[in-house]
């Protein structure tokens, strides 16, 4: 389940990490870098976005979706 943009939980994340759903199969590995970069610069922003508990702090996950690659001009 996803969760909302959470201030405290963004200043204690100490990894990121992305998910794409088999869709974007076919695109470039630079391409998925490129969007990945661009989606963890505005997380408040992406549409499906999960504060995972971690040891040293929190993990940011972020599933990528259509609305976010269309909102970056990727799609």
């Amino acid at each position: 389940m996803a969760n909302e943009f959470d201030p405290y939980r963004e200043a204690l994340v100490m990894e990121m990490t992305t998910v794409w759903p088999d869709a974007f199969d076919e695109w470039e590995q630079n391409r998925r870098l490129d969007a990945e970069a661009r989606l963890h610069q505005a997380p408040q922003e992406a549409a499906e976005l999960e504060y995972v508990r971690v040891h040293t702090g929190f993990c940011r996950k972020i599933t990528v979706t259509e609305s976010d690659l269309a909102r970056l001009g990727l799609g």
